[in-house]
């Protein structure tokens, strides 16, 4: 595997900062750099690659309107020294969102998310995978399928409870899109809002399931539930 990465920043200090963090990196090739937003927006019209790097607070036109205005969006890590621009790189599904000056270690950090990312779109049995990913709180988040007690539907959103953690993460996707995304083998919708993780059931009884830590409603399909339930 080798991702192709360019790296667009207004300070060239930035840019050689960047240069040197990806040639530790085997997986990671870096094919090219630009001082400016107009000159990288034009290559990316005209070259595939896998991972952009790329400043938002530049002069000619910002990192989120370039981003924005490519068909075809390689994984983006932003680079700033501005926090407030961090839920439009939530919006945009950015895999990381680093603040500068960029250490090292969270760069990795970054980096890995990326490689783990790319490995599991490009897999062919992705719904077969140990991990899902999804992103919430301005980052891509991965996340262990058998720690998922169960996940909940909110219209756009879906809450995913994790088993041991109080707060459930937030995403946007509808619940259908997270079904498609998991093992069937491992996981049972019981309503129009629930999926359970199958092995997390502790009993079912006047059209509810309780799990470990919290009962939860069947919905109408209550038969045909419990018939693939017994399966």
């Amino acid at each position: 595997m080798q991702l192709k990465c360019v790296a667009i920043d207004d300070e060239p200090l930035a840019l050689q900062i960047i240069e040197k963090y990806v040639a530790e990196y085997p997986a990671l090739t870096l094919v090219n750099t630009f001082e400016d937003a107009i000159s990288g927006g034009e290559y990316l019209k005209m070259n595939k690659v896998d991972v952009l790097f790329i400043d938002i607070n530049m002069p000619d036109i910002t990192g989120i309107d370039l981003v924005k205005s490519l068909t075809d969006k390689p994984m983006i890590i932003f680079t700033t020294a501005y926090k407030n621009y961090a839920y439009e790189g939530y919006e945009l599904e950015a895999v990381d969102y680093l603040l500068k000056p960029i250490n090292n270690l969270r760069f990795g950090t970054a980096v890995q998310k990326a490689i783990g990312y790319y490995q599991y779109k490009h897999t062919d049995t992705p719904n077969e995978s140990d991990f899902l990913y999804v992103h919430s709180e301005y980052r891509l988040i991965k996340i262990n399928i058998k720690d998922i007690e169960y996940i909940e539907s909110m219209q756009d959103y879906i809450k995913i409870h994790m088993l041991g953690v109080a707060k459930p993460i937030l995403t946007l996707m509808p619940l259908k899109s997270a079904i498609e995304k998991l093992p069937a083998s491992k996981f049972i919708r019981i309503h129009r809002s629930f999926v359970v993780a199958r092995e997390q059931i502790r009993s079912i009884h006047n059209r509810k399931v309780k799990l470990t830590n919290v009962e939860l409603p069947v919905g109408t399909n209550y038969t045909d539930f419990i018939k693939d339930w017994h399966k």
